[in-house]
C-alpha cells in the first residue's frame, strides 16, 4: 500500500511521512503541485498541514483536483483539513480564539478515525484559521473548548479532516488515528 503525503507547506510534514513509515507503510512526501497522472498509485492521500491561511486564502495547490478526482481515502491535516471543508462548500475564517499548543480533544462520534480512542484526550494544535461551517455531507466528529470543528467526515466518502496534528508526539493518540486510516485505506482497496 502506498500513501503520499501532500506537502502544503507545513511544518510537520516529515513528521506524517515519519508516522506513516514508522507504522511500516511505503509514504512519499511529494509537493501539492504533483500531477494528478504521477499519484495515480495512491492508496490513500494525506494533504498536510501547511503556511496558506484558509480563512484569507482559498487555494492549495492541486489539492482540489486531488478530492475531486481521486477515489482513494484522504486525511486532511490543519490547513488540508480547512481546505477540504473549502473546497466541498463549508466556511473557514481566522479563529475566535487561535489555538497553540495542548487542548482537549472531545469526541461527539467515535467512527472510523476514532475507533478504540477514549471520548476524551490532550491533542497538540497550531492554528490561525478553523473551519467555521462544515460543507454539505459532512458531519462532525470532534471538538475542543474554542474551536467546534476538531474532526469532521464525509458522509459517504472516505474523506476525513482533522484540525489537530496526530504527528506529534503531544497528540496522545496520534499513532492510533494514523492506524485507524490505515485500516480505513486497507478496507477501501
Amino acid at each position: 500500500m502506498k500513501i503520499y503525503v501532500i506537502d502544503n507547506g507545513g511544518q510537520w510534514t516529515h513528521r506524517e511521512w515519519r508516522t506513516l513509515r514508522d507504522l511500516g507503510i511505503d509514504a512519499q512526501i511529494v509537493p501539492n503541485t504533483t500531477p494528478l497522472s504521477q499519484i495515480q498509485d495512491a492508496a490513500a492521500l494525506i494533504l498536510s498541514g501547511g503556511a496558506p491561511r484558509m480563512g484569507l486564502h482559498h487555494h492549495l495547490g492541486n489539492c482540489g483536483q486531488y478530492l475531486e478526482k481521486i477515489s482513494v481515502p484522504i486525511l486532511g491535516i490543519c490547513t488540508g483539513h480547512q481546505f477540504m471543508a473549502l473546497y466541498f462548500g463549508g466556511a473557514c475564517a481566522p479563529a475566535r480564539v487561535p489555538e497553540f499548543g495542548k487542548v482537549e480533544l472531545c469526541v461527539e462520534w467515535e467512527n472510523d478515525l476514532f475507533r478504540g480512542i477514549p471520548p476524551k484526550s490532550i491533542v497538540w494544535v497550531s492554528h490561525n484559521d478553523e473551519v467555521t461551517r462544515l460543507p454539505p455531507h459532512f458531519i462532525n466528529l470532534a471538538y475542543s473548548q474554542n474551536c467546534k470543528t476538531q474532526a469532521m467526515k464525509h458522509g459517504s466518502r472516505p474523506l476525513y479532516g482533522l484540525q489537530f496534528h496526530p504527528e506529534v508526539e503531544h497528540t496522545t493518540y496520534g499513532h492510533e488515528i494514523f492506524e485507524n486510516f490505515i485500516t480505513v485505506a486497507q478496507n477501501y482497496e
